[in-house]
């Protein structure tokens, strides 16, 4: 599959079907759920966090981090998530801005935007929007938000060149890009790439370090940085495999030591230079 438009609707698809079986307790895929046995999506959020917002939109996470807590959002700013899902991250990023400021959500899923809608209704907050469109055309303004976030949807763009330019042009000189999102270490044999394709989408579609890196830097962004927040062992492969099942997998066909410390989750940073 390597047409964008076919990615994109496959992406879509695929969270869809993610978002329903969550709230439905009947399981999740692409980047797992949140549980206690998945070492993508477990321990992201803190108990108060988690009571700042709806069970739904913890239940439809499929995060890798908790970009807005390393975000350092201040009061009055102009937040975008990327990527926004059930709207998690917007609606903590609401809170912290406040009245005076505001945070936008951008998805792609039709089934997301619903949940994001009315999870922010349930939260009773009204500094959020949601906005339906993709990372490669963000439908907004140039140079009108302050802070980029995002939570592990970066690797599921098609066109990573183009989603990147795209939140540089729509933040403003100065603003901040911190995202969480699955990098790699080294590169993965194609075999283990093929299997990891079955049961780890946002696995398959993450972008080494170094080439991160690069990439940000071709956008235009500087004081680029990526920090480890999680490093996955051998023996979270089989955690990963086990809560991923309905997007076909449930087999490991490679020995887990071949990703052994390659995988992690980190927070990126960039900054888009002041005029």
């Amino acid at each position: 599959m390597n047409d964008p438009q076919d990615i994109r609707e496959e992406v879509k698809a695929r969270y869809g079907q993610a978002v329903k079986a969550a709230l439905t307790g009947t399981g999740g895929c692409c980047c797992g759920t949140p549980s206690s046995k998945d070492p993508i999506t477990r321990d992201l959020y803190t108990a108060s966090e988690a009571s700042e917002v709806p069970a739904d939109a913890l239940l439809a996470s499929f995060g890798c981090g908790n970009p807005t807590a390393l975000a350092e959002l201040k009061p009055g700013e102009i937040v975008l998530d990327l990527g926004s899902g059930g709207g998690i991250d917007v609606l903590l990023s609401a809170r912290r801005v406040g009245p005076s400021g505001k945070a936008y959500g951008l998805d792609m899923t039709p089934e997301m935007l619903e949940l994001a809608r009315a999870n922010q209704l349930r939260a009773g907050v009204t500094n959020a929007e949601f906005l339906q469109g993709t990372l490669e055309d963000i439908p907004l303004a140039d140079d009108s938000v302050d802070v980029i976030v995002s939570n592990c949807v970066i690797n599921l763009s098609p066109d990573k060149d183009r989603a990147l330019r795209e939140a540089f042009r729509v933040l403003r000189p100065g603003g901040r890009l911190a995202i969480s999102d699955i990098v790699l270490r080294k590169a993965l044999p194609a075999s283990v790439r093929r299997s990891i394709e079955a049961w780890a989408g946002c696995i398959a579609g993450a972008l080494l370090e170094y080439d991160y890196q690069v990439k940000l830097a071709g956008a235009g962004f500087v004081d680029i940085g990526i920090e480890p927040t999680r490093v996955y062992s051998r023996d979270d492969a089989a955690d990963i495999v086990g809560e991923s099942s309905c997007c076909g997998g449930g087999t490991m066909d490679f020995d887990p030591a071949e990703i052994d410390g390659v995988i992690m989750s980190a927070f990126v940073r960039a900054t888009k230079p002041r005029e």
